[in-house]
């Protein structure tokens, strides 16, 4: 079953080539995204044993990054279907065969206990997404695109150079050359530790980048602002995980090595601090409200990269968030494309009165910025003060308050352009459109904020076991 997540995805993404009308190609996406999450149900229950060669085995770690990629990848196939249906002019047949192998390089990343078929997976997500951002086909687009592969393909290459250093530790030890993660943290503390050192530089930066970690979050604000709505929740949501999940590997090493652990959590702390302060300060009076969600991405990434950094109790939070974090973007992505599409705008002097104008769509978006700056009750709110309140625990006094300060900051620079949005009537003159709230288009970031709301007042039993499960790897005793 295993290889049903990464294999049927790719059948569909053929039957998507095949299936020549523009109006029945899209429904091939939730018919694959809701058998991918019935077997994604059935493995987080009941997952099989580690292959023989050690290769694929979904443990705690994976199966939180899957259980987030497969929710949100099927509430975005739902809404692809309404999307699509007003934009029939333009062929979706590489927007949806796109969408199917970025679900299969998704999977594959959750599974594989080996970081270069890791690797292999991760560029394979860049590779798939790159033709879905240029799917406006006009000159911001096209530089969006070209963006988004330099920089990733920079930050994958470093990655693969530090997969190589790393491999090299173990021939210089006098071990079989391996990139196996078993064998890897086995032998972890006998490794040369200087090209451990090496290794962990450029990784950390090779998967910051694809992360989106400041100063490595260029591509961001371009891709974000100028890709389809379910692309950039894809993106925040799905390929954010994935690029952090390789960093858990990375982190798992590091502790098993014992002396290269702390110099990794002080670099996420930096890193992490650095990417809240930019967009704090490039969020104030963001008037591009889709690159204003990019740089909530950034601030986000910081946030996860902090609560690695600090470790112990704020791993878990840190999880946590990673699971939140992908719901509320999705919701936030995917309402601001029903407010593009109805305004033909992206811009806070076109787009006012967004709750007159589209009462369900305004009204999610809104209800997204609150989940989204860590607002009660949403989850939001209890994994970041998770992270925040294990800082102040832990002694790092300093991390907790630059913590608060930019949460505030980053509050009141959305706020800024989120509700002038919202509130107050429509421009008398803005031109009608054919675009309104409708079933498909408002339903699937209905059911996510549903879901934000559950996760922050009653998280299920089998979501906290597995979130404790997945700390307990990072070295959080039980």
């Amino acid at each position: 079953m295993l290889y049903a997540l990464v294999l049927l995805p790719l059948l569909g993404a053929l039957c998507a080539w095949i299936v020549p009308d523009n109006r029945w190609r899209p429904l091939v996406l939730p018919v694959i995204a809701t058998i991918h999450s019935i077997v994604t149900a059935i493995l987080l229950g009941n997952a099989p044993p580690p292959s023989p060669a050690g290769w694929i085995w979904l443990d705690p770690l994976g199966k939180i990054v899957l259980l987030c990629i497969s929710l949100l990848f099927a509430v975005c196939a739902f809404y692809a279907v309404g999307y699509l249906s007003y934009r029939r002019e333009r062929s979706n047949r590489v927007l949806c065969m796109g969408l199917l192998v970025c679900l299969s390089a998704m999977s594959m990343v959750t599974m594989t206990q080996h970081l270069g078929l890791l690797w292999v997976a991760l560029e394979t997500t860049t590779v798939s997404m790159a033709p879905l951002i240029y799917f406006n086909h006009n000159a911001r687009s096209i530089e969006a695109t070209w963006k988004y592969l330099l920089l990733c393909s920079v930050g994958i290459g470093l990655a693969l150079l530090g997969l190589l250093f790393l491999a090299y530790s173990t021939y210089v030890a006098h071990h079989d050359a391996t990139l196996l993660l078993g064998p890897l943290m086995f032998s972890a503390r006998e490794l040369n530790p200087a090209w451990l050192h090496a290794a962990t530089i450029f990784l950390l930066v090779g998967y910051g980048t694809k992360m989106g970690l400041a100063p490595l979050h260029a591509w961001k604000p371009d891709a974000y602002g100028e890709a389809p709505g379910l692309v950039g929740a894809l993106l925040a949501g799905g390929l954010v995980n994935c690029a952090f999940l390789a960093i858990l590997r990375v982190y798992q090493i590091c502790l098993a090595s014992g002396t290269e652990i702390r110099f990794f959590q002080q670099a996420l702390l930096g890193m992490g601090l650095i990417s809240m302060a930019f967009a704090a300060v490039f969020m104030a009076r963001q008037a591009d409200f889709k690159r204003m969600l990019a740089y909530s991405s950034v601030e986000h990434v910081g946030i996860l990269a902090i609560g690695l950094g600090l470790g112990k109790g704020a791993l878990y939070g840190a999880l946590f968030h990673l699971l939140n974090n992908g719901l509320t973007k999705g919701v936030l992505f995917l309402s601001s494309g029903n407010i593009h599409r109805s305004y033909s705008n992206k811009t806070t002097h076109v787009v006012k009165g967004a709750l007159t104008r589209l009462p369900w769509s305004g009204g999610l978006f809104l209800a997204g910025f609150i989940a989204i700056t860590g607002s009660p009750p949403f989850s939001p709110f209890i994994s970041e003060y998770t992270i925040v309140s294990s800082a102040f625990i832990d002694g790092h006094y300093l991390v907790g308050g630059l913590f608060l300060l930019f949460l505030v900051v980053v509050f009141i620079g959305m706020a800024l352009t989120v509700l002038p949005m919202v509130m107050g009537a429509p421009p008398a003159n803005i031109e009608p459109t054919d675009y309104e709230d409708r079933l498909l288009t408002v339903g699937p970031p209905l059911f996510m904020m549903a879901l934000i709301l559950l996760l922050g007042v009653w998280p299920p039993e089998f979501l906290v076991t597995l979130l404790k499960d997945g700390s307990a790897m990072l070295g959080v005793q039980p």
